[in-house]
């Protein structure tokens, strides 16, 4: 028996039917997802979240069931708004040294904006998922050649190499490495104050959803190893494409939506609406707040909280398909994008759709601070723009302060166990990455013995 329908129940579930074993999920809200939800209105496909993720996420094509999933890049690498002008940073994928990081930042000064290398489209044949080019104009105005922010030749060099050298760390590697708070971790990396104060912390605090980068700094090693592994993505149609895919390719009347439990052991789970389910094993696979509920002593981590407001108008910025960070950490918004630029499904016809994230508590004047933080860093009048929604999640992100355990167990004892983001990272790789744990000590335990108590339950509901 599996609580919980998030992306972490969802494919656990994909792993265990995939063995053979029978399973049922459990969902007390009225559809699939958790966290990675997504909004309608009017047309427009509104991320609560948003989280962003990476082609290079090595779970994405080794989860069950994700075959069919369409991911839609940004732009490579990401635009920085810095001294009033816009400055694209890309990743030297490829460059395998310090010479070839050189090298290819050369290249990326001269050539021509917005066309994906080979290596990508390469990538996305060998991948399960599908990446598709992003469909909107790639130009980008007012794009400055400058060294603001990131230095001169030599200090992009230097930080083309390190994240070359960082893209080919094993992981296991990374993790063996002295931990600090990544804020701290940054400054004993020798390069340039400028290069971390204008490219790595707002780049870090976006994909970390942590703007004070007290996260483990092997946590942040992870995610700007995947930043120079990969392009930066989501799921084409909303974050909420993700779980109903995997929802969808389980076979019938696994997931039951609506069901509330109450209480777990290890043969067994109490809902609010069914009374006892008997099982052979529980997995947990909640958010951490609701997983501790169940079964008190477990662990509640700090969380960081995430505002996306959603604009829309029908004369969208000259960005394109790019993300877009401040460099001067000017205002609220730590990136937005014209998304409907990225993915078009997001968006009707005619009208432009700009999704912008605020991390940490959101100011009390919200709307007037975040349009005029827009307004400067694209560049364009923004009193026009029509405000569809805002979202505020107060836990939208588990925090991972240093020291942080990536690998929390996810086996409490034979028949309990338990995953999620709350287990790993704080990310969809996590997740995914916790949810395969959880059923290969699952699997283990039943197969160690055929059943792992001394008696089989009663036959109302075999199953994991």
């Amino acid at each position: 028996m599996i609580v919980g329908a998030g992306v972490a129940g969802l494919s656990a579930a994909h792993r265990l039917t995939s063995q053979g074993v029978t399973v049922a999920v459990l969902e007390a809200a009225p559809c699939v997802g958790g966290r990675m939800s997504t909004e309608k209105i009017d047309g427009f496909r509104l991320d609560r979240i948003g989280q962003l993720l990476s082609t290079a996420y090595p779970e994405l094509r080794l989860t069950p069931g994700l075959d069919g999933l369409v991911l839609r890049p940004f732009a490579p690498g990401v635009l920085l708004h810095g001294d009033g002008r816009h400055h694209r940073v890309e990743a030297p994928a490829g460059a395998r040294s310090a010479r070839g990081a050189l090298r290819a930042v050369r290249a990326l000064a001269s050539a021509p904006r917005g066309v994906p290398g080979p290596g990508l489209m390469a990538a996305s044949r060998r991948a399960a998922f599908r990446v598709l080019p992003g469909a909107g104009q790639t130009t980008v105005s007012r794009v400055a050649r400058g060294a603001a922010p990131l230095g001169g030749a030599v200090d992009q060099a230097r930080l083309g190499a390190a994240l070359t050298r960082l893209a080919h760390v094993p992981v296991e590697r990374l993790l063996a490495r002295p931990e600090l708070p990544a804020g701290h971790a940054l400054a004993a990396r020798g390069l340039p104050a400028r290069t971390i104060d204008g490219f790595l912390r707002p780049l870090l605090a976006a994909l970390l959803c942590d703007p004070a980068l007290t996260t483990s700094s092997r946590c942040a090693d992870l995610a700007l190893r995947a930043f120079a592994g990969g392009r930066l993505c989501v799921p084409e149609g909303g974050a909420e494409a993700l779980p109903e895919l995997l929802a969808r390719t389980l076979p019938a009347g696994t997931v039951h939506t609506g069901v509330r439990v109450t209480s777990v052991a290890t043969t067994s789970v109490t809902t609010a609406e069914h009374g006892e389910l008997r099982c052979r094993a529980v997995l947990l696979a909640t958010d951490a707040r609701a997983a501790a509920q169940l079964l008190p002593g477990l662990r509640v981590p700090d969380f960081h909280p995430v505002t996306v407001v959603h604009h829309t108008t029908d004369d969208p910025p000259r960005t394109g398909s790019a993300l877009l960070l401040d460099a001067d950490r000017g205002g609220p918004v730590a990136h937005t994008a014209v998304i409907s630029e990225v993915d078009p499904s997001r968006a009707p016809s005619g009208r432009a759709l700009i999704s912008s994230t605020v991390l940490g508590p959101p100011p009390t004047d919200l709307e007037t601070a975040v349009r005029t933080h827009l307004a400067r860093l694209y560049g364009t009048p923004t009193h026009r723009w029509e405000t569809l929604a805002v979202h505020h999640t107060r836990e939208a992100v588990p925090a991972m302060p240093a020291p942080h355990d990536l690998r929390r167990p996810v086996r409490l004892l034979a028949g309990l166990y338990v995953c999620g983001d709350h287990r790993d990272t704080s990310t969809v790789q996590g997740a995914l990455h916790s949810a395969r744990r959880a059923t290969t000590a699952i699997l283990k335990d039943l197969g160690a013995a055929g059943s792992m108590h001394r008696a089989d339950p009663t036959p109302t509901a075999q199953a994991a």
